[in-house]
């Protein structure tokens, strides 16, 4: 009988041990994309196994708790504990965007890879935001290829892409953009980013050149903004505060709670300077909100939220006079009438995801903006209101095309908008104080602008190595204006519309090599008139403004090398204006659209990235990134002028940037190198700015205090080199009553910053 039992007791003991099932999938976290190939390792028995094409896998565990590491190339390897009671689970993972060739483009109509993508997309990561002292989100722009950024003070900046918005004279315009798929360009083209706090962001997607198959009205190209998605389990408070030159101060407040398919994110910020010129106080407040949340269906619902309040002095352009001797001075009228900017903006938008089967599936958005605008100008003071509206949906299907593997995208993008604006008469020169003073009605108009885009693209694998992308865009824009000032005695009201667009697009890649793409498309864009734009010098709307238009021609190369550690992309373009809107310069700061002509944008950009492991502890990353601009207006006359054949101002004739980011341990040295050619000053090249090179080094320390709490300490030096610059020009400037013309906006010397963040996991 002592031996059964004694059996029995062994046979128990030898149950105990043999190993359970842990199931589980692998997703990508940004989109839900099941992942392929992930290894899932367990780091008790260094047990590996492989998930399927559906992300799925099985592993064996002879005990609990087990912690199972998780990995692919192009994506972060994280590793998750599993506890006794949990049988099967999901498992997000983040991708690597510093790995820049398996990066999958999310904004995309049809997802995948930089690599395999016909267009050239740059990428700005988490770590290349940190690279910077975090002030602003805008200034990460001048490190890639084809885009440039004019910064003429911490609110006063212009981004173009490949030269196209070069010649917008105070904001951003041609380039359309979104926040996880909610539009932040208004609906008549204009845009603002410098709203954002960079420090909120998981990453940037930039798309150069014509877009408008993909996203409408957007000839110089689109830039996607996206919130990070931490679908693991997360629960963390972040503080943190950074102090730099010009009295700079930054305070920063983060909460994120990831749980059971919740996944919730707060930030608020503020950001305060004096300024390095004056009359360039600002202050700006920004709260910004993110929910999402995964139902049992694997369906996405998820909520974006952001508020701000600012208020910007503005010390306008100098001349050149005062540029090289006395670069700290406002322009006198701005600093006698103490003019700024100030508005109150949100922006809510609420997105689906849904999964009708495996191979079709939906994401619908729909968006609300408002903002509420004073701006006292020495020649006037505008008060403007806009409220926008519209929705956005998506449907993508994945089948099979004349036997070869196949993805449909389809879907619609609307907006209306409701704008009105208002001017008076800005009486601070009778006043001693220096103060604008706001006197009587100058007009008050109301425009009421929507548009419709409907896209349809598909990729199809022709074979194992051949993609070939095709997309189509059509456009229908229209807005009707009402003249509600009637003391002038003019009556601009009336209804208008722009002749409807298609947008067509192609593009082949193809891999010649394993890891090295080579890349053709031709593209289609588009741009409307601003409100600025359509009004004549009298003040009438100019019905004869027609909608501006490209052709995007493109080849390059995308390339891994020397066992993925180095990527390469080159790509040569050409890019053809058609209906050029200039802006006419009628007064002091005050401008007007015509359409002059046509323009050849060709250019070269290069970029470079390099990641090794030298030791355990050390770490080396290498970029260069380069582009050189041939830009010129192929036939232009205006007003009699004939500047055919000129460069295009307000574009640096190249930019080449290298940098070296070592982290050693928790010690991470970043040293930046920025050379920019010299600018055209206006259409007719009568004089060009300096060309300039900027030194900029960032230093970061994370220390652990704990398990659960973390401390880092930042430092850096901005223009090492004190070098004298103009960060930003106004094309065309015109000298009026005598004065020298005023084209130049100082750059910022030597200055400094630094700071310290807390995090707290609980």
């Amino acid at each position: 009988m002592t031996k059964y039992i004694y059996f029995f007791l062994a046979l128990t003991c030898v149950n105990g041990l043999v190993a359970q099932e842990f199931e589980g999938s692998v997703l990508e976290s940004g989109t839900g994309v099941p992942l392929q190939n992930v290894s899932v390792r367990n780091l008790q028995s260094d047990e590996v196994v492989f998930t399927d094409s559906g992300g799925n896998f099985s592993l064996s565990v002879s005990e609990y708790p087990v912690d199972v590491e998780f990995s692919l190339l192009g994506y972060l390897n994280s590793t998750m504990k599993i506890e006794s009671n949990l049988k099967q689970g999901e498992i997000y993972l983040q991708q690597d965007v510093d790995q820049l060739s398996e990066v999958i483009i999310r904004s995309s109509n049809i997802s995948q890879a930089v690599r395999k993508t016909p267009s050239s997309v740059g990428i700005i990561s988490e770590n290349d935001l940190n690279r910077t002292d975090n002030f602003i989100l805008v200034q990460n722009f001048n490190y890639v290829p084809g885009v440039f950024v004019s910064q003429g003070a911490l609110n006063t900046n212009k981004i173009n892409i490949r030269g196209i918005g070069a010649r917008a004279q105070y904001s951003t315009n041609r380039i359309k953009a979104y926040i996880n798929g909610i539009p932040l360009t208004t609906a008549e083209g204009e845009l603002t980013l410098d709203d954002f706090d960079p420090e909120y962001l998981d990453r940037i997607e930039i798309f150069k050149g014509p877009v408008s198959s993909v996203f409408g009205a957007g000839l110089g190209g689109a830039i996607n903004l996206f919130t990070s998605q931490n679908r693991n389990d997360q629960k963390s408070v972040v503080t943190d505060f950074n102090y730099g030159s010009f009295n700079t101060r930054k305070t920063r407040a983060n909460l994120n709670f990831v749980n059971d398919g919740l996944d919730l994110s707060i930030n608020y910020n503020n950001v305060q300077s004096d300024g390095y010129r004056r009359n360039g106080d600002y202050d700006r407040n920004s709260l910004l909100g993110s929910v999402g949340l995964m139902n049992k269906s694997g369906n996405y619902w998820s909520l974006f939220l952001s508020y701000t309040k600012l208020k910007a002095f503005i010390p306008s352009s100098l001349n050149e006079d005062d540029f090289r001797n006395d670069p700290e001075k406002a322009a006198f009228t701005w600093n006698q009438s103490a003019g700024y900017e100030s508005y109150d903006k949100n922006i809510i938008g609420i997105s689906y995801d849904h999964r009708f089967t495996e191979n079709f599936k939906n994401q619908t958005s729909i968006f609300y903006n408002f903002r509420d605008g004073y701006e006292p100008r020495p020649f006037n003071i505008l008060d403007e209101n806009r409220n926008s509206i519209g929705a956005r949906t998506k449907f993508n299907y994945k089948t099979s095309v004349f036997n070869s593997p196949s993805e449909i995208s389809f879907g619609a993008e609307t907006m209306f908008e409701f704008y009105e604006t208002g001017t008076f008469e800005n009486l601070y020169e009778e006043v001693e104080e220096r103060r604008s003073v706001q006197g009587d009605r100058l007009s008050l108009n109301e425009q009421n602008r929507n548009y419709i885009n409907v896209f349809a693209q598909m990729n199809t694998e022709i074979t194992s190595k051949l993609l070939v992308e095709m997309g189509l865009n059509f456009n229908s824009t229209t807005y009707d204006l009402k003249d509600r000032f009637i003391e002038d005695g003019i009556d601009q009201s009336g209804d208008y519309s722009f002749d409807p667009i298609f947008s067509p697009r192609l593009g082949l890649s193809y891999e010649a090599f394993e890891g090295k793409n080579f890349y053709a498309s031709a593209s289609h864009g588009f741009s409307t008139p601003t409100v600025a734009e359509t009004l004549t010098p009298e003040g009438q709307i100019n019905t004869d403004l027609k909608t501006e238009t490209g052709l995007n021609y493109e080849v390059g190369f995308k390339g891994n090398w020397f066992n993925n550690k180095l990527y390469t992309e080159v790509n040569l373009y050409s890019i053809q204006i058609r209906n050029l809107l200039v802006a006419r310069r009628v007064g002091p700061d005050q401008f007007v659209g015509v359409n002059a002509g046509k323009a050849d944008h060709n250019g070269i950009e290069f970029t470079s990235a390099y990641r090794t492991n030298l030791t355990s502890d050390l770490q080396l990353k290498l970029f260069l990134n380069s582009n050189f601009n041939f830009f010129e207006f192929d036939k232009f006359v205006d007003l009699g002028e004939n500047y055919s054949g000129k460069t295009i101002p307000g574009v640096p004739e190249y930019m080449i940037s290298p940098g070296t980011e070592i982290s050693f341990k928790d010690l991470t040295a970043n040293i930046n190198f920025q050379a920019f050619g010299e600018m055209a000053l206006d259409d007719a090249n009568s004089g060009y700015t300096d060309a300039y090179e900027l030194l900029n080094l960032k230093l970061n320390y994370n220390w652990k205090l704990s398990r659960r709490l973390n401390f880092q300490f930042n430092f850096g030096i901005n223009n090492i080199l004190d070098e004298d610059y103009a960060a930003s020009i106004v094309t065309n400037a015109v000298g009026f009553g005598g004065s020298a013309p005023r084209y130049y906006y100082p750059g910022n010397p030597r200055n400094y910053f630094g700071g310290v963040r807390l995090k707290f996991d609980f």
